[in-house]
């Protein structure tokens, strides 16, 4: 109980008017002063500690059934609206949550929101970045062939959105997709692929300092396994140190 008292002190109701149809609602949301970050993996994934601000990243209608990331939500044009009512209103029935959400809700939450973009044929890295944060959260539950599997499609997206889309993107800017693109091939086994993008991180000039060190870390990481020096399990394994379902959707 007094756990969860001690969440509960960390969120708060934000109203949202909903986009599509119109209706207004409240979304949990985590207080910026309760923010505590204990480390971050190689794949930009950061681990929190007092509450998993991930949990609340998606706000979702429950009169239409319009659900987002919070970042894109508000970020929606008439036509995809239409798609909406259409694809996802017409078959919609409101759901019920607590006031604080588990992994297992944020997993529920963040494959609605990827129905919806697959039904609105939302960019590329808007589908890229819910499936990263889809992988994390298996991340999370020790599901080692989903974490994969969502992480794949992540990178598909990601790869498509690189070449077809403007900067900064959620974020990112170009230097660091490339190298975000690079440990993704590298998660998924693709060593030969994560070298190249990791060398073009490492030639670019204008790239941050930091960030070529670790494209070149992660370079030597695939290039000691290459050479036998490395345990495989521990670079599949590296983000344990610190602590099917796709295809209905695309």
């Amino acid at each position: 109980m007094e756990n969860k008292n001690d969440e509960l002190a960390y969120l708060y109701d934000k109203t949202v008017t909903c986009p599509v149809c119109e209706s207004t609602f409240k979304v949990r949301a985590v207080k910026k002063s309760s923010y505590r970050i204990l480390g971050q993996d190689t794949d930009f994934f950061i681990e929190y500690g007092k509450i998993n601000p991930y949990f609340y990243d998606i706000w979702m209608c429950n009169t239409c059934g319009y659900t987002a990331m919070k970042h894109d939500f508000p970020k929606i044009r008439e036509s995809e609206k239409e798609l909406v009512i259409s694809k996802i209103s017409s078959k919609w029935h409101p759901k019920s949550y607590p006031n604080i959400y588990n992994v297992n809700i944020a997993i529920e939450r963040f494959k609605l929101s990827l129905l919806n973009y697959t039904a609105i044929n939302a960019s590329s890295s808007k589908k890229g970045m819910n499936c990263l944060k889809l992988a994390w959260m298996y991340r999370l539950t020790g599901n080692k062939q989903l974490e994969l599997s969502f992480l794949k499609n992540a990178l598909e997206s990601f790869t498509e959105a690189y070449t077809s889309e403007s900067f900064p993107m959620y974020g990112l800017s170009r230097f660091a997709m490339l190298y975000l693109i690079g440990e993704l091939n590298r998660r998924l086994g693709n060593n030969e692929e994560a070298l190249i993008w990791f060398g073009q991180v490492i030639g670019e000039t204008n790239a941050d300092q930091k960030l070529k060190n670790k494209a070149r870390e992660q370079k030597d990481l695939i290039r000691a396994l290459q050479k036998g020096n490395v345990e495989e399990t521990l670079l599949e394994n590296d983000d344990d140190k610190k602590k099917g379902i796709f295809s209905k959707f695309f």
